[in-house]
């Protein structure tokens, strides 16, 4: 796909940058989800990948959940529609991870992904001053390699890798419309269809050797016409299926 989404112009901060865990008291962002389609769409990614036994216990994988860092002494929080941390230390007996701070609770963010919607245009700002915008605290603070941007209404989709001059290069799909994202061993492409009763575009993993990882609906269907194919089989050669 040729279009689009974002363009920010570079601009060059040094930023003193120190790493720890949030205080328990600490009062995290209340914002609304902007629509619907945005924890539709992340569930649905974890949800393949779930089914495929790609999670294991020392991963994190979350949607609209604070990654935090104190930059200029000051804390900044900002929740990514969906992030993959390859690897984090195992919260404490009993507690309920409210945020992440990398290199305190775990390895750095390997991906992260932000569902554009009609009136939010924060995923790719690169404003360099405190708060920051989305893009900045990405690139320049948490240096995370892999930046998705998807607009679900028109089935938009980029993906930016960090340089060695630390900063995003758009990519370049392949053949298939598809990225390969090295840190999972996956490819991400966008999917037309039907899933929690959401008919539009979807954000959709393959392995790599192209074999698209299913939903559960899915799975279900596929097993249920290997049923029908097998029993077709059996009665051609004579035998009851029901009977067996």
């Amino acid at each position: 796909m040729t279009q689009t989404l974002s363009n920010p112009i570079a601009i060059k901060t040094k930023y003193a940058v120190s790493w720890e865990k949030l205080p328990d008291d600490f009062k995290l962002p209340d914002d609304p989800v902007e629509n619907i389609d945005q924890p539709l769409l992340a569930a649905a990614l974890r949800e393949a990948l779930e089914l495929a036994g790609f999670i294991i216990a020392e991963m994190l994988i979350a949607s609209n959940f604070g990654l935090c860092a104190k930059v200029n002494d000051k804390t900044v929080v900002k929740a990514p529609d969906w992030v993959y941390i390859p690897s984090v230390l195992p919260a404490a007996a009993g507690e309920i991870r409210r945020s992440y701070t990398p290199n305190a609770e775990g390895e750095f963010p390997a991906v992260v992904m932000e569902f554009l919607s009609d009136t939010n245009e924060v995923e790719y700002s690169m404003k360099p001053t405190y708060p920051y915008g989305k893009w900045r605290f990405y690139e320049q603070i948490l240096q995370v390699p892999v930046y998705v941007i998807f607009e679900p209404k028109s089935g938009v989709l980029e993906v930016y890798r960090l340089s060695l001059s630390g900063e995003y290069e758009q990519q370049e799909p392949d053949a298939n419309q598809r990225f390969w994202i090295e840190s999972m061993g996956l490819f991400l492409g966008v999917w037309e269809g039907e899933k929690s009763q959401r008919s539009g575009y979807w954000l959709r993993w393959w392995d790599e050797n192209g074999n698209l990882l299913l939903w559960g609906a899915e799975r279900v269907e596929q097993e249920r016409l290997r049923g029908d194919r097998l029993a077709a089989y059996l009665r051609s050669q004579g035998i009851d299926p029901d009977g067996i």
